[in-house]
């Protein structure tokens, strides 16, 4: 299989040529040429193991790595969740459900992908021999699970951008309290899109991309897309058979996750809809509600992971939406990019629906969960309880995802539950040392701490 630029002026590439460079020599984004047919694949994998599901379906796209190393790095990626079925889908009623993705080694959904996308980078460099450097730009959980996916690796080194002040403190613990040589937590003043910014800018200079080898964690990669569709699947053929109908309520900023879901669709898996739920940051609520699709300024909040105005998964639905339509695209980036807004005519996004929550809703949210379920959420999974706010709202079967555990977000929890909620790998980070730099988020700041102190050959 060959993967594409959502922008058309790209070779086709590889599976692990998309997953070394990351975003494409053109700006765009890596897509597969084709979605495959995948429905019979999918029915045949009811019942088996999260890893051996995961295989299954990575061995139809990473067609240019040999199978058993394949399955090797797989079988290696979950080797950390704890928990033995590592996304549980818990029952809360007969319409409600928790799928929870943070029994990874830093309690969010992001390890999914990010321990997987560590194992193919070590895969490739042992293969090649050739060392990189990984950028990535977090808005709180991308980082961590990142630094986690490649802590201590041979042959690589890892930058991560965040923004200072604008994480939870205990976020910013797991990224900058490792102790590890290869990693460099990078505090930017600003917002995520600042540092989202200052990363495709860097990521757009091909010479010094070539220069540093330089690869992509974010959800720009897409392998990060590809490894959360998995837990789609796994998470369908948990759900009783008369229960399959169900809404997927997806908590979501930078749209990876919720498009994840929706190209498993595409594949073949008989999801009926999906739920996009954004904080108060909710341009793509605005989006999928009005057609509008136009930045406002970020506002800091209870769900720091979601506080995002320029979504840049949106591109590769948006390829999907126009048809393959590379020009469209460009000419809508563009826009978008210059205005920064783009109203959709006709906009007809027909298995999205969408919901908000401020943070006084997120905190009524937590309350009221724990309140009827006797189940604690942290602030992002709350929001994919917003239908609990509507009493007009139709009963109907639902799977919330959740995407970090509320121990993260000590705060919050005990602001809106009076109790302190803890995790034992949380508590030995209270007392490292943190080790942070401060860089400017422009391209040529970020460029000269890479070559000051990236790996070379």
């Amino acid at each position: 299989m060959q993967y594409i630029s959502t922008r058309g002026q790209s070779d086709p590439v590889s599976f692990s040529e998309a997953v070394a460079l990351g975003l494409a020599p053109d700006g765009g984004l890596f897509i597969p040429s084709q979605f495959p047919a995948l429905s019979d694949l999918f029915a045949e994998c009811e019942g088996i193991s999260y890893v051996e599901l995961c295989y299954r379906f990575f061995k139809v796209f990473a067609t240019d790595i040999d199978p058993d190393v394949l399955k090797t790095t797989v079988e290696r990626s979950y080797t950390k969740f704890d928990h033995k079925v590592i996304a549980p889908l818990v029952k809360l009623d007969d319409d409600n459900y928790v799928l929870e993705l943070f029994h990874g080694p830093t309690l969010a959904f992001k390890d999914f992908a990010l321990q997987l996308l560590g194992n193919l980078y070590e895969e490739q460099i042992a293969r090649t021999g050739k060392t990189i450097n990984v950028l990535g730009a977090t808005s709180g959980d991308t980082g961590a699970a990142a630094i986690h996916g490649l802590l201590g690796k041979e042959g690589v080194r890892i930058f991560i951008l965040y923004p200072d002040g604008r994480v939870s403190p205990l976020q910013e613990r797991q990224m900058t309290c490792t102790k590890a040589e290869n990693v460099y937590a990078m505090a930017i003043q600003g917002s995520f899109d600042d540092a989202q910014s200052a990363l495709k800018d860097t990521f757009g200079d091909q010479n010094f991309k070539s220069q540093v080898r330089l690869s992509a964690v974010n959800s720009i990669n897409l392998a990060r897309v590809l490894a959360q569709c998995v837990y789609y699947i796994y998470a369908y053929y948990q759900l009783p058979i008369d229960k399959r109908d169900a809404e997927f309520v997806v908590p979501t900023g930078n749209f990876g996750n919720v498009l994840a879901g929706w190209m498993a669709q595409q594949m073949g898996l008989p999801i009926k809809s999906f739920c996009v739920a954004t904080n108060q940051n909710d341009i793509l609520y605005r989006l999928f509600t009005t057609g509008l699709y136009e930045v406002h300024s970020v506002s800091p909040s209870h769900a720091p992971s979601m506080d995002i105005q320029v979504a840049s998964n949106f591109e590769r639905f948006l390829y999907f939406a126009e048809k393959g339509d590379s020009s469209r695209v460009c000419e809508i980036m563009r826009e978008f990019k210059t205005t920064g807004k783009y109203e959709f005519k006709d906009f007809n996004p027909d298995t999205f629906t969408a919901s908000r929550a401020d943070d006084a809703q997120i905190t009524e949210l937590i309350r009221l969960v724990k309140e009827k379920y006797d189940y604690v959420c942290d602030p992002h999974t709350a929001c994919a309880f917003a239908h609990m706010l509507d009493v007009g709202s139709p009963a109907k079967p639902r799977v919330m995802l959740s995407t970090a555990h509320p121990a993260k977000f000590p705060d919050v929890i005990e602001s809106a539950l009076g109790v302190e909620s803890t995790h034992p790998t949380l508590e030995t980070l209270k007392q490292e040392e943190i080790v942070k730099y401060s860089v400017s988020a422009d391209k040529a700041s970020i460029q000269g701490f890479i070559l000051k102190n990236g790996i070379r050959d």
